[in-house]
């Protein structure tokens, strides 16, 4: 009794931030869904509008567009970021020359603010100082715009999000192929399987608990990109890179369209824990049932 007793004290701390910083803004956030509030307004209050803002939502092209444009841009960035990390990872379990200098380099994005990142790619992509533009324009004859060409801003998006984000991705499978037993692979081995036989049957199947874990943070992650976004494309040209993130502060903050920015958040957050259920009951259940 009283070791269950501390450990509840020794919680607690963890449960009132979590109730401070998590339930209760959810909570807040689904209240402000169900009305019509401008704070700047005259007249400030709120107006309760039952599912008025879901409504809206269902028939607003806007927010459809959006929402097809952001699936396709969490697709092709954590697609790429899962393939392109497996690779590093496999490479930097190996010796070779200048090893730690590289993996430092390639953590480096990692510790970068979002905003910073953004910047970052905003100089390196304007067609007068850019780099990126100056080695395309010179190498292929090609002239990179983000500000004018839709594919080109969505491309660059999808890039930078690849940048930024696998490394996390290579650590998180460094962390799993490294805590790997050796006797599977050893005995596929010696009965003559194949690498590709070996990365299906053993290493894939070995390391899915951590891959899967790594597809929830990305995925949470980049269905809620705003700040890179909005510091190198500001949601356009037009609405190409208009995701679902910066569709909310489009909503929340220039048109101070509290209730149906709260209302599409909801939607947001839903979409995440389906798509999250989804995974796991496709990939995880059926090896927990199988024991």
């Amino acid at each position: 009794m009283y070791s269950q007793k501390l450990g509840w004290l020794l919680l607690s701390p963890t449960i009132v931030i979590l109730g401070l910083f998590g339930i209760f803004p959810f909570i807040y956030v689904l209240w402000v869904s169900f009305h019509s509030w401008n704070p700047f307004a005259a007249n400030p209050g709120m107006i309760f509008n039952w599912a008025e803002n879901y409504r809206r939502l269902v028939f607003d092209p806007q927010f459809l567009a959006s929402l097809g444009i952001t699936l396709t841009f969490v697709f092709f960035a954590v697609v790429s970021e899962l393939v392109l990390g497996y690779i590093l990872a496999q490479a930097l379990l190996k010796d070779f020359p200048g090893k730690a200098v590289f993996r430092t380099i390639h953590t480096l994005p990692l510790i970068m603010a979002p905003i910073i990142v953004g910047s970052v790619w905003k100089l390196m992509t304007t067609p007068s100082i850019g780099i990126i533009p100056y080695l395309l324009r010179s190498w292929f004859g090609y002239d990179l715009n983000i500000g004018q060409s839709a594919v080109a801003a969505f491309t660059v998006t999808v890039i930078m999000d690849i940048w930024h984000w696998t490394p996390l991705v290579t650590l998180s499978l460094i962390a799993a192929l490294v805590s790997l037993p050796s006797d599977p692979f050893e005995q596929a081995q010696i009965d003559g399987a194949g690498k590709s036989q070996i990365f299906w049957h053993i290493t894939l199947p070995l390391i899915r608990p951590a891959l899967l874990a790594t597809v929830f943070i990305r995925l949470m992650d980049a269905l809620r990109t705003v700040d890179e976004v909005l510091m190198l494309t500001g949601g356009g040209p037009g609405s190409s890179t208009r995701y679902i993130g910066v569709h909310i502060f489009r909503e929340v903050f220039p048109k101070t369209n509290y209730g149906y920015g709260s209302a599409i958040s909801v939607i947001v957050l839903y979409l995440t824990i389906v798509v999250c259920w989804l995974l796991y009951v496709g990939l995880i259940a059926p090896r927990v049932k199988r024991g």
